[in-house]
């Protein structure tokens, strides 16, 4: 009998990232975390150097019909900080690869670079190296992240400990919407070339699509007041998906609370007019770039009166258990149903 064909999307973005993570062992002592975390960790002397790469793929991550490619090259940049913000660190380099079809001008690629540019003028991070190549259809980047971190500051996913306080900066869903959002205008457009996007009042929520900020900020913050977080993630997959990681990775359950979560007023107000869940658009939406990290009970004070950081549960002994506690205090089950790229 042949043997049934094993599809990857049978297994899931994670599930294959587990499979091929098995096969692999650390060989070099500088090699301090490998697969499994925002970034690899490596040793080198003082400080502990943060890697993380990330691929974006036109028709899969982003669609140029709505996409500006200043936006697109900003957010690429952007998505990569982020994953050394999620291990505390600060980007310090890049590197850029590209491959574009003939479709592509030299202007177009000038539009791409300059939000490249602009993100590291921002970010303050240097453009080091990459590769350019050509593609028989559409656009694909591919960026590497290169930050630094003291040692005792690093931040990974599988720190987290019974009773600590799980925190989240920000608003969720909102990008989220803002996809929606674009989405329905693209559909018009198509269906009659005439007509003008109405975007305007949703200015809040395609922003926060299409100019994604990563929260070094907050990785500043936490250094002023002297907190290093016992597990950290960034929010790229969604709230509950990004919560399962940190359970799993740290043994721990969670407990939160559905009035703790924060959603800006304009975002709840799309999600009703689209006919959609608020709630359910914060946890599975994805592509936030908030970050979500845990902190022992004792920081509790000096993280109190932050404006940007919410706290919205606590971890428990009970890895298996994993709810939210709603505004009608009745217990859900959380899932996590965040966009899995060999299903979308």
């Amino acid at each position: 009998m042949d043997k049934k064909r094993l599809e990857i999307s049978d297994l899931g973005e994670f599930g294959l990232i587990d499979r091929i993570a098995t096969n692999f062992d650390l060989k070099n002592r500088s090699s301090i975390k490998g697969i499994g975390d925002d970034a690899a960790v490596i040793d080198v002397g003082d400080d502990y150097l943060l890697v993380s790469t990330d691929v974006l793929v036109e028709g899969i991550h982003f669609d140029l019909a709505y996409t500006p490619l200043h936006h697109l090259g900003y957010k690429a940049v952007s998505v990569n900080v982020s994953d050394i913000a999620a291990m505390n660190g600060k980007t310090e380099q890049i590197t850029v690869s590209i491959a574009l079809s003939n479709r592509f001008s030299v202007d177009a690629v000038d539009a791409l670079y300059e939000g490249i540019k602009a993100a590291c003028d921002s970010f303050t991070v240097d453009l080091v190296g990459g590769d350019t190549t050509s593609s028989r259809a559409g656009l694909m980047i591919s960026i590497t992240a290169i930050g630094r971190i003291k040692k005792d500051k690093v931040a990974y996913r599988s720190g987290a400990k019974p009773n600590d306080i799980i925190c989240v900066t920000g608003d969720l869903g909102g990008s989220f919407l803002g996809l929606q959002i674009l989405e329905r205008e693209k559909e018009v457009y198509l269906s009659n070339p005439e007509m003008q996007p109405e975007i305007e009042k949703y200015e809040y929520m395609v922003g926060r699509l299409l100019k994604t900020e990563a929260r070094t900020d907050i990785v500043s913050d936490l250094a002023d007041a002297g907190v290093v977080p016992t597990a950290m993630i960034d929010i790229s997959d969604g709230l509950a998906s990004e919560l399962f990681h940190i359970s799993k990775a740290s043994n721990v359950g969670i407990h939160i609370f559905e009035d703790k979560i924060p959603i800006d007023h304009q975002t709840y107000d799309a999600a009703i007019e689209f006919k959609l869940d608020p709630i359910t658009c914060a946890l599975n939406g994805g592509e936030d770039y908030e970050l979500l990290f845990t902190i022992a009970q004792a920081d509790y004070e000096k993280l109190k009166n932050h404006a940007d950081i919410h706290m919205i549960g606590y971890t428990n002994d009970k890895p298996t258990e994993k709810i939210m506690v709603s505004k009608q205090g009745t217990v859900v089950p959380l899932r996590a149903q965040g966009w899995n790229h060999f299903n979308g």
